[in-house]
Order: structure tokens, then sequence, then C-alpha cells
């Protein structure tokens, strides 16, 4: 089951998310969302547990648990969504193009 968590401290790591939720069973993967240029946690990341029941435990506890002054959203991740590829600017052959 994939989880959402949001509303984590920037200052988490990936580490520290895997921890938290392996106290409910095993942890597939955990990884935190970072911004492309600055590496910087945007403050949300997903878990992924192999056990749908030990996933839903780690909901209970951890959904609005306080954590350094932050209020964490843990919930069942939606799909995601397909996002219209960008047109215009900079082709991989680097050429310049546009859509007139």
């Amino acid at each position: 089951m994939n989880l959402y968590v949001g509303n984590l401290p920037y200052s988490m790591g990936q580490e520290e998310l895997q921890e938290m939720f392996s106290e409910f069973g095993a942890v597939e993967s955990a990884r935190i969302i970072t911004d492309r240029e600055s590496g910087r946690s945007k403050g949300f990341g997903f878990v992924d547990m192999n056990d749908e029941s030990e996933a839903k435990k780690a909901i209970e506890a951890l959904n609005n648990k306080e954590i350094n002054e932050r209020k964490m959203v843990v919930n069942e991740a939606r799909p995601r969504e397909e996002r219209p590829r960008r047109s215009g600017g900079f082709n991989r052959d680097r050429s310049y193009s546009r859509d007139y």
C-alpha cells in the first residue's frame, strides 16, 4: 500500500521517515520529495508498505501526530495523474522551437 505523508518537518530525512513507519511493519521504501533546483525537502513524501493491515495501523497511529510542532497528514496515496508535457523551449537537440 502506498501512503502519502504530508506536513513533514523540512529537516526530516528518508531514514527517519522509514524508521517511523517500520514500527508498524515492513517498509518497502520511504522517500521525501525534494525541490529539483535546491534539493530541499518539500515537506511531504511517500511510504510503501506491503502489508495492508500494517499500513492501516500506521495511518491510524501517525495521522495528525505532531512532530516539531507540525501535525502530519498520513493517508492512502492517490494514483499519480498524468500531466501534459510542456511545449516550447529547448528540445533535446538544444534547438529552439515554439508551438505556433
